[in-house]
């Protein structure tokens, strides 16, 4: 008797194999599809203007719609081949480290500038309008806020972290 097991292994393979090569085909052309789309609506400028964010959203979004086609593709075809639960928790164990650690790394600075803003803020250290001296830096303050201090030195205005600023000596005029 023969058995049907290799012919079924092999027809899984190429259906998963397809279901990738799909996928990828698929996932580029959504991704241009969607790059196209936002830059004929100006997304980018739009975010740009309305939030003052000069973050190339465009780009983002597309690379997103594109590695969301390929994860689909991926589990797709990892069920095919009968392993979609275990690769599946391994894919998604992998996503939420990164996704852990790049939270971490963007607020390693953020919480530090928040909370020598509070301490700024409370002491009231700084009045908008002031004319200070921190470190080399010398002019006049125009501007507080939680994470900076905008500082106008001449022509230039000079941003301040309130993590460093809380480390510097502050001379009044």
């Amino acid at each position: 008797m023969v058995s049907l097991d290799i012919p079924f292994t092999a027809i899984k393979l190429v259906a998963s194999i397809t279901i990738l090569l799909i996928g990828l085909i698929l996932g580029r052309f959504l991704s241009n599809l969607v790059k196209k789309v936002l830059k004929e609506i100006e997304l980018n400028n739009i975010i740009k203007k309305e939030l003052k964010l000069d973050w190339p959203i465009e780009q983002f979004l597309s690379s997103l719609s594109k590695y969301l086609v390929y994860f689909v593709a991926l589990i797709i075809a990892l069920n095919q081949l009968g392993l979609a639960s275990t690769m599946l928790y391994i894919i998604l164990g992998v996503i939420l480290l990164f996704i852990v650690a790049f939270i971490i790394l963007a607020i390693k600075d953020f919480i530090p500038n928040v909370i020598s803003g509070f301490v700024i803020q409370h002491r009231k250290l700084l009045e908008k309008g002031e004319r200070v001296k921190i470190g080399d830096i010398e002019g006049k303050v125009e501007k507080i806020s939680l994470t900076e201090v905008q500082i106008r030195s001449g022509e230039e205005v000079i941003v301040i972290p309130n993590s460093i600023l809380s480390k510097e000596i502050i001379r009044k005029f």
